[in-house]
């Protein structure tokens, strides 16, 4: 049985018209852009979360440094409250500080004194230095670790690892956690007489 085919300009008409389709375009199109978008969308999200915890973060870490350095400052109240403050905003966080204190301004991250006999930057191969903050050992930073005491100054961090609030699902490594970090430097009340940087001298090896 003789299968009749369509002629030239029937076929040329219907290739015209095939051409001209657009129906089920805006489907590809939409399956072509939309995990670009969401990518982007899920990526402003946690951007801009991160920023909003960052400001968090940096205010209650002014709020507690303000309050420790009171004669009647409570350190572990002071911590209690930005772990509280930054698990509000970010459940589940891990909040862990610390405190290095410092005879003044000046001496924030100094190494102790010595004689660097070598010029290598490190205390070692008999070099004599001052044990200021007497811990028994050269420091390459002075400063010695708690809230210090009066008039002293105080440089408070606090690190923050949390997990995504808006974890991307597009990009491979999105889910891992995220880390924030906060320091303050305050001078404690002068509720006593300081105590002096400390002057009994040693060597290193």
């Amino acid at each position: 049985m003789a299968v009749a085919l369509p002629s030239k300009g029937r076929l040329r008409r219907c290739l015209a018209e095939l051409r001209k389709a657009r129906d089920g375009a805006a489907i590809v199109e939409f399956a072509l852009a939309a995990p670009v978008f969401l990518m982007a969308l899920i990526g402003i999200f946690d951007v801009g979360y991160m920023a909003y915890a960052t400001a968090v973060l940096h205010g209650a870490v002014q709020q507690a440094g303000r309050s420790s350095s009171l004669e009647t400052g409570d350190t572990s109240a002071a911590d209690a409250y930005v772990t509280g403050v930054v698990q509000t905003v970010l459940p589940g966080a891990k909040v862990t500080t610390s405190r290095k204190s410092y005879f003044d301004f000046s001496n924030i991250a100094r190494p102790e004194a010595w004689n660097d006999a070598n010029n290598n930057g490190r205390c070692d191969n008999g070099e004599s230095y001052t044990d200021e903050n007497d811990n028994g050992q050269w420091d390459a930073d002075v400063g010695k670790s708690g809230n210090g005491g009066a008039s002293d100054v105080v440089v408070y961090t606090v690190d923050v690892t949390y997990d995504p609030i808006f974890p991307n699902p597009f990009l491979d490594g999105s889910n891992g956690k995220r880390s924030l970090s906060a320091s303050t430097v305050k001078k404690n009340q002068p509720f006593a007489n300081q105590n002096a940087l400390g002057s009994s001298a040693g060597t290193c090896d």
